[in-house]
C-alpha cells in the first residue's frame, strides 16, 4: 500500500524490451538497501524490485501492466514519481493507494488559477461513476482531491509545490495520458482498455470488475 505522496523523482535509465520489459530506474536513494521483491510505486504503478545497485533498481513490467497503464510510453530519461511502500506507523498523508491502475485518463485542459494549476480530465465512462466530488484520486501516483465532476470528466487542482516536485502533469501536456487509480472504501475498481488508447486514439473500454457492495 502507498499514500500518493511522492517522495522522490527517479528517471528511466534503461529498457530491455523482450516480452515483459525490464526497466532500470535511477533513484536518489541508497538503492542497495532495498530488499529484492520489495514494492515501489512508480508513477502510480506498483512494481516489484528484481535487482538493484547503489543508486538504481530494476523492475519487470508484464504485458498486462503495459496494456493497462501509460508505462508503454516510457523511454530512457522519462521522469518517474517514486514512493516506497508503507510501514506500520507511517504517516498517512494522502489516501490509501494500491498501485493497481484502474484506467488511463486524458488531460483535456490545463489552466492557471492563482499559483495553482487546474486540470480538466476525461476518463472512460465506466469509471466516471466512481469519481466523487471532494473524493480522492491518484494521477501518476500523486494523491489529489477531486474539485468537481462532470459527464465523464473531473477537475483537480495542483498546487505549486506539487507541480514543481512531481512529474504528475508537469511533464505532460494537453492530450497527454495519466494512469488513474480511484479508491473507495479500501476497494478498487478494476478496468481495462485496448492498446490503441496510447496511440492517440480513444479508449476502447471493454469491461470492468466491480467489488461486491459497490452497486
Amino acid at each position: 500500500m502507498f499514500t500518493g505522496i511522492v517522495t522522490a523523482i527517479g528517471a528511466v535509465m534503461s529498457i530491455e524490451r523482450k516480452g515483459d520489459w525490464r526497466v532500470g530506474i535511477a533513484a536518489p536513494w541508497a538503492c542497495d538497501e532495498i530488499d529484492l521483491g520489495a514494492s515501489i510505486c512508480c508513477s502510480g504503478v506498483c512494481l516489484t524490485v528484481t535487482d538493484r545497485s547503489s543508486d538504481s533498481f530494476e523492475v519487470d513490467v508484464s504485458e498486462e501492466t503495459l496494456s493497462r497503464t501509460t508505462l508503454q510510453t516510457w523511454q530512457e530519461g522519462t521522469a518517474v514519481n517514486l514512493e516506497r511502500s508503507l510501514k506500520m506507523g507511517d504517516e498517512m498523508g494522502g489516501h490509501i493507494v494500491s498501485g493497481h491502475v484502474d484506467g488511463v485518463a486524458v488531460i483535456e485542459n490545463i489552466s492557471a488559477v492563482s499559483d495553482s494549476h487546474r486540470l480538466e480530465i476525461s476518463l472512460p465512462p465506466l469509471l466516471a461513476g466512481f469519481v466523487a466530488e471532494k473524493g480522492s484520486v491518484a494521477l501518476n501516483g500523486v494523491s489529489l482531491t477531486v474539485n468537481s465532476v462532470g459527464e465523464n470528466m473531473f477537475c483537480v487542482n495542483i498546487i505549486e509545490h506539487t507541480w514543481k516536485n512531481t512529474n504528475n502533469i508537469n511533464g505532460n501536456e494537453v492530450g497527454g495520458y495519466s494512469s488513474l487509480v480511484q479508491l473507495k472504501n479500501g476497494n478498487t475498481l478494476i478496468a481495462w482498455q485496448d492498446k490503441k488508447a496510447h496511440a492517440g486514439q480513444p479508449s476502447n473500454f471493454v469491461g470492468t470488475i466491480v467489488p461486491p457492495g459497490w452497486c
